[in-house]
């Protein structure tokens, strides 16, 4: 919702993607599902959906390009393995960030690690450490260092950080509006579209919904759909009156829809803590 009011109180177009790479749990009914749910509380959107299985080859480009600018090597780690190099008494400074173990290994020695672990190779960008700084546009200045991170996973899977860098492209986004669990891994994307000579847009950072144990919300954690919370007994309206009073758009049990609070979106409003939803809300 607070991208789509921060899209339409400034007059932009707003943008659907289906992030369905993980072909596992991504299934064609649930985000035909999602966009009915996005549909019944007002949201809309410019264009047609994209697909992120249907740009295969807009990946594997941007991936040769990286591969030709040397920017990208083959890692034959295990999680096990770069977990333990963490925890060494000279391992990388963060926790869980690659000590680099295969960034200069040579033609024989990648061939020897091929043999010895038997599965195919992790693909890392190379990162090396730089610092890269944004402001956004709610969090303000951030800066952290990039580590050399994986663009394609040993199975063969394009990873995150490299596929929405060149749909925000492709779309022609130039603000992106996220929860804040995705701010650390922003200049990761900034310095990938910077080596494939492409825009880097505006970010803003939110806080996340969580449960009373500070995880993220999921299904687990009781009625956290439209579906669910209707079955529940509530109205369309409810949630998005509940909603918009938890981003300090509306009053407590004042009736709003979702249009009505576009001429009264205003970022500096919005909440800079998590929503905690208790048990009882579940």
């Amino acid at each position: 919702m607070v991208a789509w009011l921060w899209s339409r109180s400034t007059d932009s177009e707003f943008v659907l993607r289906f992030e369905d790479l993980d072909t596992n749990i991504a299934k064609p009914e649930h985000y035909a599902s999602q966009a009915e749910d996005l549909e019944a509380i007002g949201i809309t959107w410019d264009g047609a959906p994209l697909n992120q299985t249907d740009r295969s080859k807009a990946y594997d480009l941007a991936l040769n390009t990286l591969t030709e600018r040397d920017l990208v090597y083959p890692c034959f780690c295990s999680r096990r393995e770069i977990r333990e190099a963490a925890q060494a008494p000279n391992g990388p400074s963060q926790s869980g960030h690659y000590p680099g173990t295969c960034r200069e290994l040579g033609s024989s020695q990648r061939a020897r690690r091929a043999q010895e672990t038997g599965r195919p190779p992790a693909l890392r960008f190379r990162g090396n450490g730089e610092i890269r700084s944004f402001d956004d546009l709610f969090v303000g200045p951030f800066a952290a260092p990039t580590d050399d991170f994986v663009i394609r996973r040993g199975d063969g899977a394009m990873a995150y950080n490299l596929v929405v860098v060149v749909d925000d492209a492709f779309q022609g986004v130039d603000l992106v509006v996220r929860a804040d669990d995705l701010l650390d891994s922003t200049p990761r994307q900034i310095l990938i579209a910077e080596a494939l000579d492409l825009a880097t847009p505006a970010f803003a950072h939110v806080p996340l919904v969580l449960n009373t144990e500070g995880l993220r919300l999921a299904k687990r954690d009781g009625a956290v759909t439209l579906p669910d919370r209707i079955e529940r007994g509530e109205t369309v309206q409810d949630v998005v009156s509940f909603l918009a009073h938890s981003l300090g758009l509306a009053e407590e049990g004042e009736r709003v829809t979702t249009h009505d609070l576009i001429d009264r979106f205003d970022p500096s409003l919005l909440p800079h803590e998590p929503l905690v939803l208790p048990p009882s809300m579940l």
